[in-house]
Parts: structure tokens; sequence; C-alpha cells
């Protein structure tokens, strides 16, 4: 059966929510978060999450769903992302994936199945990452290129994570190689991707700055002190654009001013991250928002998921 998905990716601040809802009026669809830090309870400001009246009038799913202390990979992202396009495709409505985590979106389209998922053994990832403190990536670097010289050539010194699973691989007896080929399913090859972004980078990092001054408005500092107070257990939000920025102002070190400034150049940073990411994937196709008007970036839209969904 025919998977209906619009998946509208970009980043940050290009109108990717605008759009999402505007075709979920128009098709009656519901819209799937791919964001990594919309899954978080308590966390709204600074993860830009949509408002309350937007969730009220079209059912939004992955948001809200985990305490900022709980543990969520990739691989929880896309089992739940499946039980929820399914549950949607099943009442006969298309599903809007939307957000900017390209790793998630990307994962979910291509079927990635995540088989190392079910067999993580956190004894062996705690000695392979104590040896690296100690002794540098140059051993296990070694033992890669014997064992997977493809996956080798991919790896540099200080990818520190790639390479402790991959150690993690080699020692359960395969190969990142053969994982990768394996874990290779069907994914939603008929989905229409759409990426937003704005026709000239001045114009999105207008839109980036002021977001940022809107979020200062909205209780960014309340938010970010939430989570600076909670940082040894709040991993992933404490490391996340948007509250690590202001870390300094709680310890004394910078202004508020100078965190403001600091967070907007790392959101532009990680904008331009996110439109590289994209650009890169296949059958994205891009549609520029440079106006607050979304009903003519809405008919583009329409007119690409027109081939193949029933409107």
């Amino acid at each position: 059966m025919f998977d209906r998905i619009i998946a509208i990716g970009g980043p940050t601040g290009s109108g990717k929510s605008s759009l999402a809802m505007e075709l979920a009026r128009r098709t009656g669809g519901e819209i799937v978060s791919c964001d990594s830090m919309q899954i978080y309870k308590g966390l709204d400001v600074g993860t830009a999450k949509p408002a309350k009246e937007d969730t009220e009038a079209v059912r939004h799913w992955l948001i809200d769903i985990k305490e900022p202390c709980e543990r969520y990979s990739v691989a929880d992202y896309v089992e739940d992302a499946r039980n929820a396009i399914s549950d949607i495709n099943g009442r006969g409505l298309p599903a809007i994936v939307c957000g900017g985590t390209g790793l998630y979106m990307s994962s979910l389209l291509s079927g990635i199945e995540f088989p190392e998922a079910s067999s993580r053994d956190d004894e062996l990832r705690l000695r392979l990452t104590s040896f690296i403190d100690m002794f540098g990536t140059d051993t296990f670097l070694r033992k890669i290129a014997s064992a997977d010289p493809a996956y080798a050539e991919k790896l540099k010194p200080n990818d520190v994570k790639r390479i402790v699973r991959a150690m993690e691989i080699i020692e359960s007896g395969s190969t990142p190689s053969e994982q990768i080929a394996a874990s290779k399913g069907e994914g939603y090859p008929d989905a229409v991707k759409i990426l937003v972004s704005c026709s000239s980078r001045e114009a999105l990092y207008k839109r980036i700055e002021d977001r940022c001054d809107a979020m200062m408005q909205d209780g960014i500092v309340d938010e970010a002190r939430y989570v600076y107070d909670n940082r040894g257990s709040f991993a992933t939000a404490s490391a996340a654009i948007g509250y690590k920025e202001f870390f300094g102002f709680f310890e004394g070190r910078n202004s508020l001013e100078e965190c403001l400034s600091e967070l907007k150049k790392a959101t532009r940073h990680y904008a331009k991250r996110q439109l590289t990411w994209f650009r890169r994937e296949k059958d994205f196709t891009a549609l520029f928002s440079d106006t607050t008007d979304t009903e003519k970036i809405a008919d583009q839209a329409i007119g690409l998921a027109d081939r193949s969904i029933s409107i």
C-alpha cells in the first residue's frame, strides 16, 4: 500500500512549520515532528515548539513524549515515526513529516533498520572510550582499517563516537560496512520531499536573528536556567543550541547581550549545516519562503504532492 507522506526539511527559521500547518489544513493530514529536541517535555521556547493553537487545530506527533533526562536515539525516532505514519495513513490521511533534524529524516525515509540498537554493550563502550582517553584513536583506526578498509577511509582521528561504534561492531564479529548494507530497508521512496529555505543567506539570517530576539521575550533565559540547573541529568538538552549559550551568564562570565549574540551566531552556523545536509539528500525539491505569506509556497508544495497524493 502506498504510504502517503510529505516530508518537509530545511534550516531553522525557514518557515517549515508554517508550511506544514498550511498543508495539513488543506489536506486534512497530520504532522509528524522530525526534531530531536521537541520530543522533550518542558523545553518549549528553545526548541521552537508549535503554538498551542496549532497543536489544537492539527494533530502533532512526537512532541513532548520524553522527559529531558531520558535517552532517545535516532533508532527510537525511526520506530516511533513509522508507527505514527502507519496510524495516520491507516485512517486515509497524509502524514506530513516536518523538521530540521536531517539524520532523523534521512534515516526514516531511507528505511534504515538499526540492527545495532538491540546489541548495545555499555561496559564495552566504556572500556573502548577509556582506552581512547588514555592512548588516542590511532590504535583503533589501524584495527578498523584492517577489518574494514572501506569504512576506515571515512573516519578522521577526531571521530571518536564513530570510531568507538566501529570497534563495538568489530568486537561483535561483524564490520560497519556489513551492518550498513544489512540496515537498508524499503523506507518511503514515494514520499514527496520538500526543502524549505530562503533565496538568500541574508534573508535566512535575518529570520534567525528575529527568532532569537523573540525567544528572549518568550522566556528563553528561564528555560535555559532550568536546563543549567539540571545539566547533570539533561545530557542532550545541556549541549543543545538555545540553552548552552546562556551558561556563561549563569556562571557570571558573560552578559545577557553576549549570550544572545552567541545564540544568534550558533544558530546561523547550525542553519548552514542543516542546509548542507538537506541539499545533499536525493529528490528534495527546493521551495523558497521569503515572505510571511505561506499560501504561495503551499500552492507550489501542493503541486508537487498532487502528483502522488489524492487531495
